[in-house]
């Protein structure tokens, strides 16, 4: 879809007297290794039960594993406080390049399995955040010409807030790229989104390769969200991952020590703070695919998914979503996020329901980095309105 600047919704006739009235926030900055502090850790876990949109991927189960295993030099925390309760929170870097381009901006930290950037805020203080985090982009943007956020959800009363501030700072931003990626969300059951998605002759086939499947031993579906054999699942699923196309191409989580130390930790901290699910298919108990959501009510996340390419015949990795389809009966999930890339050629013909993901540029400091921005933006816009991709 094209991009464009972006606009936001009407807002207050007299919105500087709404921003006097806001609540003082505080913005400070923090290196993570700090953060690995017990009462550090307490606060952003008490944030992030209370945020108003859910992210696990910022969260501190999964954030500082990240931090750990890749250790980028240009990270920091920027945590948003009242009165000593942390309201906010985003890490954030100065990068000198803009997706290959010689363009110094500050921008939100994401890394390859990262997969959503909205900043964890507390339920109820998003505008007080926004006007922290800008206030603060201004005063401190050093050599960075703009603010970059990455994967924002766009449906979401976190970014309607943000688009609020920058209409009453009158403050230019620009949708620079937009795409919708496949979720579920539905008050169908199982069965009836199923028929609803597929055709008959489609679900007809899967029939058949259940069936043809079962003839070749014991089959069975299970879903845990405890610890129990976590370890060895881990390992079954990084060598599940690495046997196939990924392993060959080197983008398979075992393929990396850094991957394989994340995914690890992620698991064992998301079971933890009861955030893991795992679905699992087994032919005579050898896994034939395995999923890995995140429960974060009240959505959920699908983070990683991999099959035995040499059951292919079968789609084992079908029959698995046919199964995960179960997510449509979860007491506390209304949704979840696929987390897949936008036009997934086997997600998207079955979850039906599309999220809204997008990149915003805003304007930071003084006149003279406002209109360079501007500039920038303008040449964005104009040369691929699909964005500049990574």
């Amino acid at each position: 879809m094209a991009t464009q600047a972006l606009r936001a919704p009407s807002v207050d006739p007299q919105p500087r007297a709404a921003t006097s009235a806001l609540p003082a926030t505080t913005i400070r900055t923090a290196i993570w290794p700090g953060m690995e502090d017990t009462d550090a850790r307490a606060a952003w876990d008490a944030l992030s039960e209370r945020a108003i949109e859910p992210n696990p991927f910022f969260e501190s189960w999964y954030l500082l594993p990240a931090l750990r295993a890749l250790n980028p030099d240009n990270v920091f925390l920027l945590c948003a406080e009242q009165d000593g309760q942390l309201i906010g929170l985003l890490p954030l870097c100065k990068d000198a390049r803009y997706y290959g381009r010689p363009i110094p901006h500050l921008g939100s930290w994401l890394h390859p399995n990262c997969f959503l950037g909205a900043p964890l805020v507390l339920a109820g203080q998003e505008r007080p955040f926004w006007h922290a985090l800008l206030d603060w982009a201004d005063r401190q943007s050093g050599s960075s010409l703009f603010l970059h956020l990455a994967q924002l959800p766009l449906d979401s009363p976190l970014t309607t807030a943000l688009g609020e501030v920058l209409a009453e700072q009158d403050r230019f931003a620009a949708l620079v790229h937009r795409e919708e990626r496949a979720m579920l969300a539905s008050d169908l059951s199982p069965e009836a989104y199923l028929e609803a998605a597929m055709s008959g002759k489609k679900r007809k086939e899967l029939r058949r390769q259940f069936t043809r499947l079962s003839e070749l031993g014991q089959v069975r579906f299970e879903r845990r969200t405890d610890a129990d054999g976590l370890e060895k699942w881990i390992e079954d699923f990084l060598a599940l991952e690495h046997s196939g196309w990924k392993g060959s191409a080197g983008s398979a989580l075992a393929s990396h020590q850094a991957t394989t130390q994340l995914f690890r930790e992620a698991l064992a901290g998301a079971t933890a703070h009861n955030r893991l699910e795992r679905l699992t298919l087994t032919l005579d108990g050898d896994p034939l695919a395995m999923l890995v959501s995140f429960l974060s009510p009240p959505g959920a996340f699908s983070y990683k998914t991999a099959f035995d390419e040499r059951f292919a015949r079968f789609s084992p990795g079908v029959l698995l979503q046919r199964e995960n389809l179960a997510m449509l009966d979860h007491t506390v999930v209304r949704w979840t996020d696929s987390c897949a890339a936008a036009d997934h050629p086997m997600i998207d013909h079955i979850w039906r329901e599309r999220r809204a993901i997008g990149r915003i540029s805003i304007a930071i400091g003084g006149p003279i980095r406002r209109f360079a921005f501007r500039l920038i933006a303008k040449a964005e816009l104009g040369r691929n309105p699909a964005g500049l991709k990574p």
